[in-house]
């Protein structure tokens, strides 16, 4: 039956849905004469039979004209309610005029007022009643997951009220810290303390809780997410308050738990002095601007007002990428741009090609520079040392002295936290950037202003842990970690890309700006926390219970236990409470040119073994990885490529 209905033409529907209002309100006259004269039969009804054809004569046309036939039947809501007030209102109100101007003396006002009640009572009662008959038919053709919302707040309700509109989700419960809430019913559910969570999910069979609280603060979710986590039930989230009031996002929005939501680190909200100061009115290159830190830089800055954006990106397919992303906001209008569009150049081009840089930070008189591109994994720059170099180092040089050419006033390096005593031949590279930097200033007239952001890991970057714990959870694991007590700080790509912008604007010439990265964070517990808020539970090898396994898999060259944001204590504080000024030892710029240059001739003769060498005379607090664990995962990799190999030749 239901399937046959849902097969009809809309058309057929609504005149399906029009004769049976027509006939609800031919009972609601005999009803109202029954209810006004106490008798099942009265005799006025003879007198009056005319109204059994006036009425839905009038009533029809004049709900389809208010648009009461055009309400998606799923979609019920106050508004239809409205519209059938509203037309009963006005049914009510012709027929006081025929009472009153015809002089029909029989027709009492009482019964119009019995009959108008009737009809509001038919055509809601109806409508509320096929939309939960529709809804439970629809849910018993499907398997819904049975979900307990977290906060019976404006927020909760507005979700299950969304929810029950689907057929994916089934809410069955409240769960809520506020005492008063706790016993009551809301949308036709309980709401229980939150010390009964356990019991209200094995209770109601629910395994997913929905979070409700998108006004919290991060401090707050976390502490929330901490509790659920011993649960080990799977836990989604509703869009922050931020998200909702932009309109980038609704409650029905069902998301995962955000990982900066299980740091429980809280934003700071941005200097719009600093923020604009190095962009708005000006023309901007970003380097590397398809890549993670690059594209995020290029979104905000365009959001910032700048005269002209110019995105150098080597990789054809992420330039086309982030291109083609920023035009669409542009035309969308989106951001604080009050009038006028940004003009956005995609350049192809490599870091190392100082001419072509130059040509393009000439041709559209650049402003500001930040330069984001770089090699950045570890481990593919420890078996490409060469390529790091020439990409990290010289590629530096050559972006920044075509900005000395060109006349930049602000040149910004994004630097790392790998920088810092580094163990890899990356950090390394970095390292020696940020050096090079600080003897150009020396030897500059203060054009540009050369400074360098150094800051840790950033969440959901590529290469980052984060979507790899993700796609191994989703995978059913294991979830591999190098280390059990390897920590590492964290920050989300717009925080970082927000503070950069900002730090720009308050360096003088050869500063190190650090950003405050909160505390470190230990990747196994990372890992523990994101398969618990899975649903999963990590497999345990005693009890030989779990679903996932979390494989300690060692080091590889070139990886520290622990990362570092400074080289010492001498720090400043700048008017940001999140940029702080390091005070480093540097390199002349003779010393500094030397280096350069036996790098260069080591780096041409590709004598790998003298390129480690002459960094590390160079960086004094550089440790490369020792030469066994290098050869232990030399070993690995060839192992790994010989399995491949056999797979695809078997005679190999």
């Amino acid at each position: 039956m239901y399937e046959t209905l849902m097969g009809f033409s809309k058309m057929k529907r609504k005149l399906l849905a029009g004769v049976m209002d027509a006939a609800m309100l031919v009972v609601c006259v005999w009803l109202a004469f029954a209810l006004w004269s106490g008798r099942l039969w009265p005799p006025q009804i003879t007198a009056f039979a005319w109204l059994f054809l006036i009425v839905p004569l009038a009533s029809i046309p004049l709900l389809y004209q208010l648009g009461f036939y055009r309400s998606v039947m799923r979609y019920i809501n106050t508004g239809t309610m409205y519209n059938i007030v509203q037309a009963m209102t006005l049914q009510a109100m012709v027929m006081v005029a025929v009472y009153l101007v015809a002089g029909v003396n029989s027709l009492s006002f009482s019964l119009v007022v019995i009959y108008w009640m009737l009809g509001i009572l038919a055509l809601c009662g109806s409508r509320v009643l096929l939309q939960r008959v529709v809804h439970l038919v629809e849910l018993s053709h499907k398997s819904p997951q049975r979900v307990v919302i977290y906060g019976a707040g404006s927020a909760g309700v507005e979700l299950v009220r969304a929810l029950e509109s689907g057929c994916d989700y089934l809410p069955v419960a409240f769960v809520d810290d506020k005492k008063e809430l706790h016993g009551n019913v809301i949308q036709g559910m309980r709401v229980y303390p939150t010390t009964e969570v356990a019991s209200v999910l094995t209770t109601h069979k629910a395994a997913l809780v929905l979070l409700a609280i998108p006004s919290a603060s991060r401090h707050r979710r976390r502490c929330v997410l901490e509790y659920l986590e011993k649960h080990s039930v799977s836990v989604r989230t509703v869009p922050a308050l931020a998200d909702l009031v932009s309109g980038k996002a609704a409650v029905k929005d069902i998301q995962e738990v955000k990982i900066e939501d299980i740091l429980g680190r809280e934003p700071v909200l941005p200097d719009p002095r600093l923020l604009f100061g190095s962009v708005k009115n000006k023309t901007v290159m970003v380097t590397g601007a398809g890549g993670s830190i690059g594209s995020e830089l290029s979104r905000q800055i365009l959001e910032l007002r700048p005269k002209c954006l110019v995105l150098f990106e080597a990789s054809e397919y992420a330039l086309y990428q982030i291109e083609r992303e920023l035009r669409s906001l542009d035309e969308m209008g989106k951001g604080t741009r009050t009038s006028g569009d940004v003009v956005i150049v995609p350049a192809l081009g490599t870091v190392t090609d100082q001419k072509r840089l130059e040509e393009l930070m000439k041709t559209f008189h650049v402003n500001t520079v930040y330069h984001a591109a770089a090699y950045k994994h570890v481990p593919l720059v420890e078996f490409n040392p060469i390529e790091g170099v020439k990409n990290n180092v010289f590629g530096t040089i050559a972006a920044a002295q075509a900005a000395r050419s060109a006349g930049v006033e602000n040149f910004v390096l994004i630097s790392t936290d790998k920088a810092v005593r580094p163990t890899s031949v990356m950090g390394a590279t970095k390292r020696v950037s940020e050096l090079i930097l600080q003897a150009m200033h020396i030897e500059s007239d203060g054009t540009p202003i050369y400074s360098m952001v150094r800051f840790g890991n950033v969440l959901a970057s590529s290469g980052s842990v984060v979507p790899l714990f993700k796609e191994q959870i989703a995978q059913g694991g294991p979830v591999t970690v190098t280390h059990p007590d390897m920590t590492r700080y964290f920050m989300t790509i717009p925080e970082a890309a927000q503070l950069v912008i900002q730090a720009s604007s308050l360096a003088v010439g050869g500063d190190v700006f650090v950003l405050d990265m909160g505390k470190p964070v230990r990747i196994l517990d990372l890992a523990t926390e994101m398969i618990s808020l899975s649903g999963l539970r990590v497999w345990d090898q005693e009890l030989g219970q779990g679903d996932i396994k979390i494989a300690v898999t060692g080091q590889r060259p070139g990886e520290k236990l622990h990362e570092e944001l400074l080289l010492g204590n001498n720090i400043t504080q700048t008017s940001h409470p999140r940029i702080m000024r390091a005070h480093e030892e540097f390199l002349s710029p003779q010393r500094i040119g030397a280096i350069v240059e036996q790098l260069r001739s080591a780096c041409s003769s590709y004598d790998t073994e003298l390129v480690i060498q002459i960094l590390e005379t160079a960086i004094s607090e550089f440790v490369p990885p020792s030469e066994i664990a290098g050869k232990v995962w030399l070993a690995a990799m060839r192992r790994n490529i010989k399995k491949s190999l056999v797979n695809i030749v078997p005679e190999f």
